[in-house]
C-alpha cells in the first residue's frame, strides 16, 4: 500500500470522506499510506472534524474521536505536521462550536501524543492556543489548556526565554475586545490555569537577560490582571518567588519597577494568599523606598500600600516609615517615603495604635511649613489622608489648631500647607470634617480661594469641588455661597486658577453620572465655563469645553443641553448655543479623554 498509495489515494479518500465519513477505513489507511497522504489532508481533516461534531451519541462520538485522533497521530513528517497544525487552528476559531470542539480535542491529543518534531510551529502552537483561551466553551477550554501545557512543556530552558515575547503577543491579541465582563481570560481561569505560561515567565525573570527580565515580569503582570484570585492561588508561590529574588539583586531601574508593578497586582488580587511572605515583602518594599530611581520608589510606595491590607500589626510599619522620614536628607526620598506612609495610612484604616498615631500627627504636622514645596504638599497629603481614622478628640483638635487656623499674618508656607491638607481631608473624610465644623469649614475654604497666593487659591479651588461632590453625593442642598465662589474663578487673572477651575467642574459633573447637575449648580457653573472657551489661553479653552460636554451630558445626547437652553435667558441662551455649535459637537465625537487624579499631593 505504502508503494501504490499515491495511486490509489486519489480514488479512496473521496470515497471515504463522503458523508457518512468512514474514520475507521481513514484510520486504517494513514497507518499504511505515508507522505503521499498529506496531499489529502486538506480534505480529510475537514471529515475527520465534521464525524465527531456531527456524531449522534456520545459513544458514537467517541468512537469517531478515537479514530480522527489515529489519523493524525500518523502524520509525522514536515510538511503534514504544518498542515494538520495549520488546519486545526484554523477551524478553531470558527463560528461552529461542534467544529470548534472537535479540532481542539484533535490539536490536544496531536500536542500530546504526537513522536513528530514541531518545534519550529511551537510559536504558531502558542498564538493560535492562547487565542483559544478567550472562548465561552468548556470543552474548547479545557482542550485548548492541555494542548498548551503539552507544547510547552517540550521545551527546554533556552527555549522557553526565545518565547517571552510571542507568549505576551498572544495575550495581547487574546485581549482584544474580550467579550468578558470580568475582564478576565477564561483560560486562565481554569483550575491551575496558569500552568502552561508560568514555567516560561519564570524562567526569564530568574535566568533571562536584563530586557527579557522586565518583560516577563510586565508579562505576568498583564496575565495576573486576567486571572480569577482562585485560578491564581495555586500559583502564588511559584510567581512570588523568583519576583523577591530578582528585586533583591542588582538589576536596572526598569527591571525594578516591572517587578514591583507585578507584585501590587498580585498584592491587590491575592493578597491574604501572600502573607507567608510579608516580612520578605515589607523588607523589599522598603529598602526599594531609598533607591536612586524615583519610579522605582513610588512603586515600592503602592506595594506598601497593598501589603498593609494583610497586616495584622501595623504599627512597627507605621513607624519605621515615620522614622525614614525623619532621617531622609534627600528631600526626593522624603517625599516618596511620605507617598508610602500616605498609602499605608489609607490601608490600615483605624488598625494603628494611639502611641504611633500621636507620634505621627505633630510630626507631619511640622512639615507643613516646609520650605520645600514636594516635601510639604506630601506632608499635607498624609496628613489629610491621617483625617479619615483619627479619633473624634484628635481630629477637632486638629482641625481648630491647624486646618481651620487661617490666620492671614501666618507664614504663607503653614497656610499653604494647611490648605492643601484641608482639601485632601475633604476629598476622603468629608462627612467627619462637616459633621463639627461645617459653617467655620466653609467660611475657611473661600478665604483660601481668594488668597494673594496662587497655591493656597488652588487648595481652595479643589476644597470647593470636593466639598460641592459630597453634597451631592448625599443629596444634600447645596450651599449658594460655594457654587457661587467656583463659578466667579474664572474671572481670576491667573491662567492656572482658570485651567483648575475648568477640570474641578468636570470632576463634580462626573459626581452624579446617571443624571444631570441641579440647576441651582449647573447655571453658574455652565455660565463661567462659556466664558472660558473664549479665553485666549489654549489650556483652559480646552478645558471648559471639556467640562461643559461633561455636564451637558453631550456624550449621552442632548436632552440635557435642550432643557438646559429652555430656562435661560436669550443673551446666555445664544452664547451657549454658539458655543455648542462651534466646539462642543464636535468634540463629543471624539474619544474622550482619560480622567485625571485632580488631587496634586499624590505623587504617582
Amino acid at each position: 500500500m505504502a508503494i501504490k498509495s499515491r495511486v490509489v489515494l486519489p480514488y479512496l479518500v473521496p470515497q471515504l470522506t463522503t458523508s457518512p465519513v468512514n474514520t475507521k477505513a481513514l484510520a486504517f489507511l494513514s497507518s499504511v499510506a505515508g507522505e503521499a497522504l498529506n496531499k489529502h489532508l486538506g480534505r480529510i481533516l475537514p471529515a475527520l472534524l465534521k464525524s465527531i461534531g456531527e456524531a449522534a451519541t456520545p459513544e458514537r462520538q467517541t468512537e469517531e474521536l478515537e479514530y480522527s485522533q489515529q489519523v493524525v497521530l500518523s502524520i509525522v513528517d514536515e510538511d503534514g505536521v504544518r498542515i494538520v497544525v495549520t488546519e486545526l487552528l484554523e477551524v478553531s476559531r470558527g463560528s461552529s462550536l461542534a467544529m470548534r470542539r472537535a479540532a481542539c480535542q484533535l490539536l490536544e491529543c496531536f500536542c500530546t501524543h504526537t513522536k513528530a518534531d514541531f518545534e519550529p510551529l511551537v510559536p504558531q502552537l502558542i498564538s493560535g492556543l492562547v487565542m483559544l483561551f478567550r472562548d465561552e466553551d468548556h470543552t474548547v477550554l479545557q482542550s485548548s489548556w492541555q494542548a498548551l501545557v503539552a507544547v510547552t512543556k517540550t521545551l527546554d530552558p533556552a527555549e522557553q526565554l526565545q518565547h517571552v515575547s510571542v507568549l505576551r503577543q498572544a495575550v495581547r491579541f487574546a485581549t482584544m475586545d474580550l467579550r468578558s465582563d470580568s475582564g478576565q481570560l477564561p483560560g486562565f481561569c481554569l483550575p491551575k490555569g496558569l500552568t502552561p505560561i508560568l514555567p516560561i515567565y519564570r524562567e526569564g525573570i530568574l535566568n533571562g537577560p536584563p530586557e527579557l527580565k522586565e518583560q516577563a515580569s510586565i508579562g505576568l503582570g498583564e496575565v495576573i490582571k486576567l486571572t480569577s484570585p482562585e485560578a491564581l492561588k495555586p500559583s502564588v508561590v511559584n510567581i512570588t518567588g523568583p519576583l523577591i529574588r530578582i528585586l533583591g539583586d542588582r538589576f536596572s531601574a526598569n527591571v525594578k519597577v516591572a517587578v514591583l508593578d507585578t507584585l501590587a497586582l498580585l498584592l491587590g488580587k491575592v493578597g491574604v494568599m501572600l502573607k507567608p511572605f510579608l516580612p520578605q515583602l515589607q523588607t523589599t518594599f522598603i529598602k526599594a523606598l531609598t533607591d536612586p530611581s524615583r519610579q522605582v520608589r513610588l512603586r515600592a510606595a503602592n506595594a506598601l500600600g497593598k501589603l498593609i491590607h494583610i497586616h495584622t500589626r501595623v504599627d512597627p510599619l507605621v513607624s519605621e516609615l515615620s522614622a525614614g522620614v525623619r532621617a531622609a536628607d534627600d528631600s526626593a526620598i522624603r517625599e516618596t517615603t511620605l507617598q508610602a506612609l500616605r498609602d499605608v495610612i489609607a490601608g490600615a484604616g483605624d488598625k494603628f495604635g494611639d502611641a504611633v498615631r500621636k507620634t505621627m500627627t505633630p510630626a507631619l504636622v511640622s512639615l507643613l511649613s516646609h520650605a520645600e514645596d514636594t516635601t510639604r504638599m506630601s506632608a499635607a497629603g498624609c496628613l489629610g489622608t491621617l483625617c479619615a481614622s483619627l479619633p473624634e478628640i484628635e481630629l477637632q483638635a486638629l482641625l481648630i489648631d491647624e486646618l481651620l487656623d487661617n490666620d492671614p499674618s501666618a507664614d504663607w508656607l503653614l497656610r499653604h500647607g494647611r490648605a492643601t491638607a484641608l482639601s485632601v481631608a475633604l476629598k476622603v473624610a468629608p462627612s467627619k470634617l462637616c459633621n463639627y465644623f461645617p459653617d467655620k469649614i466653609v467660611d475657611v475654604i473661600l478665604a483660601n480661594t481668594t488668597a494673594d497666593r496662587i497655591p493656597i487659591a488652588l487648595a481652595g479651588i479643589r476644597s470647593l469641588g470636593f466639598l460641592l461632590c459630597w453634597q451631592l453625593q448625599q443629596e444634600q442642598q447645596t450651599q449658594p455661597q460655594v457654587v457661587t465662589a467656583l463659578g466667579k474663578c474664572m474671572n481670576h487673572t491667573s491662567n492656572e486658577i482658570k485651567q483648575l477651575a475648568a477640570q474641578m467642574c468636570l470632576f463634580v459633573s462626573k459626581t452624579t453620572p446617571e443624571k444631570p447637575l441641579p440647576p441651582v449648580v449647573m447655571r453658574p457653573l455652565v455660565s463661567m465655563l462659556v466664558n472660558g472657551t473664549k479665553e485666549k489661553n489654549s489650556v483652559v479653552r480646552s478645558n471648559s469645553e471639556l467640562a461643559l460636554v461633561s455636564i451637558l451630558r453631550l456624550r449621552v445626547d442632548d436632552t440635557t443641553y435642550q432643557n438646559f437652553l429652555s430656562i435661560l435667558d436669550p443673551g446666555p441662551r445664544d452664547a451657549l448655543s454658539d458655543v455648542y455649535v462651534k466646539s462642543l459637537r464636535k468634540l463629543t465625537s471624539q474619544v474622550e479623554p482619560r480622567d485625571e487624579d485632580i488631587d496634586n499631593t499624590i505623587l504617582y
